[in-house]
């Protein structure tokens, strides 16, 4: 796994796995609340795409699943992100990416 960060919607997006299923998407919502103690506060669930809504250090971000382009994590105003949004994406992405990592090492062993 390495991360990977596109701005094609405006803001930094940091694709945490082009390829990852619906297990994949609902494994990391579950890291994310029990090692990062994140709420999700708005879910959308539709036909191919799923959007969940937090905040992460003062910063509204989205996790992203799509059956087409795998999981992303991107600010929630997209367009209108600040510069602090953009980077708490990289910098929260970079933690999930090392404690992904850590797990598939852990597993292997």
């Amino acid at each position: 796994m390495s991360l990977n960060l596109r701005t094609s919607l405006g803001c930094t997006e940091a694709i945490i796995t082009d390829s990852g299923g619906l297990k994949e998407f609902y494994h990391i919502a579950n890291i994310l609340t029990r090692d990062f103690k994140i709420s999700f506060s708005s879910k959308e669930d539709d036909f191919d795409t799923i959007d969940w809504e937090f905040r992460f250090k003062g910063h509204n971000l989205t996790l992203h699943y799509s059956i087409y382009n795998g999981i992303s994590m991107f600010p929630t105003k997209t367009r209108d992100a600040l510069g602090k949004d953009n980077k708490a994406v990289v910098e929260l992405a970079g933690v999930l990416e090392n404690k992904l990592l850590n797990e598939v090492k852990t597993n292997v062993a």
